[in-house]
């Protein structure tokens, strides 16, 4: 059987392979599958990576977003795919928590797949929309204890690092808010830009803009350390929850 494996870790890449190729490889362009929408970590990694391989291999490398179910739909592009080493993976956490969520799934995400290279592991931040009365962890979790289930908060999709690292923020500090899943980063972003959703964990990547700009609060990071990129931050244990800790 062909493999193509996302290693089950925070941000892989999977490399459809069968076969030990000619020194004429490669001969045309290179896929790389994310199976979320534009504007989220996965895909903003798999435009560097592409552009850093096809300078490298002189040869054209392009992102295919096929997002939808988690992840899964991208996924299963790829296990089908032909073994050639011409489509590739970009993949996150989701891969080994998937089979856990879902019953049965279109692909064998251990047998399908070879690893190929763990790319990146970034910082998650809580923020919420401006327009939410609190200006820290401590008054979020005090309206949410005021509010019980009042709250929304979104994530780029059930499983994810976003929606985990809130399950254990709401577990920790003993509060109950609503899951509201997207299809990925880019349309939750857009909904927690426009006040839709007032909170959410998400890169903090993808955030920083929305947050220098204003549109955003960051409340804390979710790293054992501050950011370098957004020092003035607390990390979630500064701001009384000891020992919390999530990455993506």
């Amino acid at each position: 059987m062909a493999r193509h494996y996302a290693w089950p870790v925070f941000a892989a890449l999977a490399l459809a392979w069968s076969c030990v190729f000619a020194q004429t490889y490669p001969s045309k362009p290179i896929r790389i599958v994310v199976g979320f929408p534009p504007g989220g970590t996965n895909d903003i990694l798999a435009r560097i990576i592409g552009h850093k391989l096809g300078e490298q291999l002189g040869q054209s490398v392009v992102v295919d977003n096929r997002a939808g179910a988690n992840g899964i739909i991208g996924t299963e592009v790829v296990a089908k795919a032909p073994a050639d080493g011409y489509t590739l993976l970009l993949q996150s956490v989701v891969h080994a928590i998937n089979p856990g969520l879902y019953k049965k799934l279109p692909y064998d995400p251990v047998a399908d797949f070879t690893p190929v290279v763990l790319l990146a592991a970034g910082q998650l931040v809580l923020v919420v929309h401006p327009s939410l009365p609190v200006a820290s962890v401590k008054e979020l979790i005090t309206l949410a204890k005021s509010r019980p289930r009042a709250l929304n908060y979104a994530s780029t999709g059930s499983g994810g690092s976003p929606h985990l690292a809130m399950e254990l923020f709401k577990t920790m500090a003993r509060v109950e808010l609503v899951h509201i899943p997207y299809k990925g980063t880019g349309p939750a972003m857009t909904d927690l830009v426009s006040g839709q959703v007032p909170v959410m964990f998400p890169p903090l990547l993808p955030s920083l803009p929305h947050i220098q700009g204003g549109k955003l609060l960051a409340l804390a990071v979710a790293g054992r350390q501050r950011a370098a990129v957004a020092p003035a931050v607390p990390t979630m244990s500064e701001s009384g929850l000891p020992a919390f800790e999530a990455s993506a």
